[in-house]
């Protein structure tokens, strides 16, 4: 189709992408294109459709505050009322039209003389644009499958994030490789189809109940007659993150309750005192995810589950064999192992001024200015950037300040009449040397967790509070970029 001329392209059409896009509507910004490899918009919650996928935060604060849902069906929606939800976004803001499907970018590049970034797809379209906005995420790419001799299964095997609905699972003998978010939530789904399921566990988790409930039709009612209601129930759900965010930044009280909180689940519902003790974690509350679920703790006490605890030595032809010589032969093998948090943005080429490669900048680790700005990459806005995860509240949160700070940075930048502005680096170096300070203080310290880096640099999360966070980009600083021809 030759080369587009387009003022913004936002790579990625999921939850980051789309936030993007309405802050810069918001501003009158709408000669937008946000380009998505998947045959639509959603990201992660078109990509996970594995059974019993479903949001750990409660709907009215997993969503955008300008686009309250009176009718989510629960508490805690599962995914396809998620990506429903998200398309009625897509709908009601008129964003539609402007996503380009089946689109994967390969490479973004800055052009010094002409202020543009030029980006390339693998399909041969190519954009010209003044701003980049890279909203790919952090939980988009699987984790590679590591475990020794995975090829040699003869059996069906897949990673939940790419589930093969074809395969029949009644009666089957299943194996879950991990015991992580998702995990939990496809272990209590097939519980009760499968012939039998053995779940592999290197290290248990702490988790606390889901405060689940129906919103059937008299709440539906009443939220549609008194909005404000919605509203209220976001901002509890707000207070309690930022509640349980004090102990993990260190406030032992806070901690400890939520410490017993967590040991008050295993003792009521893990009769066995030698499962409870195999599902104890030894690690701190919080320096890995913490877990929501009132149903994995039941699944894995049905007759026909078993939690292995032996580490796995490797896959074999029929199933999976442990350090102990155990050969579990099994017809499925699901990895629910996670996903590849350290390579942010790397699947795309992106070169800034000089040529400048965005994956070489960030070898020891993915940094930059609130999460958002990069030194050497000028007119470029990363959602959902390094340092700004959360281990307790709403992403969505997160997402909407980021937006924001973003569009607002463009409108600064034509009022100033500049072509083109970009970070300075001492301004991101002090900013990262802080960040890095504050993080050490954290229970994200004090184990290993795909939070970290294997050199121990934690890229994930942001250690403040939320409302810390809002604060922190409630204005764009102009002091703290620089103008460049």
């Amino acid at each position: 189709m030759g080369v587009r001329e387009v003022e913004t392209v936002i790579i990625g059409a999921g939850l980051g992408g789309i936030a993007a896009a309405l802050a810069l509507a918001d501003r009158g910004r709408t000669d937008v294109v946000l380009l998505e490899r998947g045959d639509g918009p959603g990201g992660v919650w078109r990509a996970n459709t594995y059974p019993g996928a479903a949001c750990d935060v409660p709907s009215p604060y997993y969503s955008f505050a300008a686009f309250p849902r009176l009718d989510w069906p629960r508490r805690y929606s599962t995914q396809p009322d998620i990506l429903d939800y998200i398309h009625r976004v897509v709908d009601r803001a008129g964003l539609a039209e402007k996503i380009v499907t089946g689109t994967e970018v390969t490479a973004a590049v800055y052009d010094e003389g002409a202020a543009r970034w030029t980006v390339r797809c693998a399909n041969g379209d190519e954009y010209r644009a003044r701003f980049l906005i890279p909203a790919v995420g952090q939980l988009s790419e699987p984790a590679p499958i590591t475990v020794p001799g995975a090829g040699r299964f003869t059996g069906t095997a897949f990673h939940t994030a790419r589930w093969d609905h074809t395969v029949e699972m009644s009666g089957r003998r299943i194996a879950v490789v991990g015991t992580g978010a998702s995990a939990v939530q496809v272990v209590a789904a097939l519980a009760d189809q499968a012939g039998s399921l053995r779940v592999f566990q290197r290290s248990p988790a702490h988790l606390l109940p889901r405060l689940d409930q129906a919103y059937g039709p008299r709440l539906h009612r009443l939220f549609a007659r008194f909005p404000w209601l919605v509203r209220a129930e976001r901002g509890f759900w707000w207070a309690f993150a930022e509640l349980w965010t004090l102990a993990v930044l260190g406030n032992p009280v806070v901690d400890r309750l939520f410490r017993t909180w967590s040991w008050l689940q295993r003792r009521i519902q893990i009769r066995d005192p030698e499962l409870r003790v195999a599902l104890t974690p030894t690690h701190p509350m919080g320096c890995k995810r913490v877990l929501f679920s009132s149903d994995y703790y039941p699944a894995l006490q049905r007759e026909n589950v078993r939690l292995i605890t032996d580490p796995i030595d490797a896959v074999t032809e029929t199933g999976i064999r442990t350090v102990d010589g155990t050969e579990h032969e099994v017809d499925v093998i699901v990895y629910a192992t996670g996903f590849d948090t350290q390579h942010f943005c790397d699947r795309i080429d992106i070169r800034g001024r000089g040529g400048r490669a965005l994956a070489a900048q960030w070898q020891g680790g993915a940094r930059a200015y609130l999460g958002i700005a990069v030194p050497g990459f000028p007119n470029m806005g990363l959602m959902y950037g390094p340092n700004t995860n959360l281990g307790t509240g709403s992403i969505l949160y997160m997402m909407e300040r980021q937006a924001r700070y973003i569009a607002e940075a463009i409108d600064r930048l034509d009022r100033a009449g500049l072509a083109a502005a970009e970070v300075r680096e001492e301004v991101e170096q002090a900013y990262d040397v802080q960040i890095q300070r504050e993080l050490a203080g954290t229970a994200w310290a004090r184990c290993d967790s795909w939070y970290r880096t294997a050199g121990g640099r934690i890229t994930s999360n942001w250690p403040r509070t939320v409302s810390a966070y809002d604060r922190a980009l409630a204005a764009v600083d102009p002091a703290d970029y620089r103008p460049v021809a």
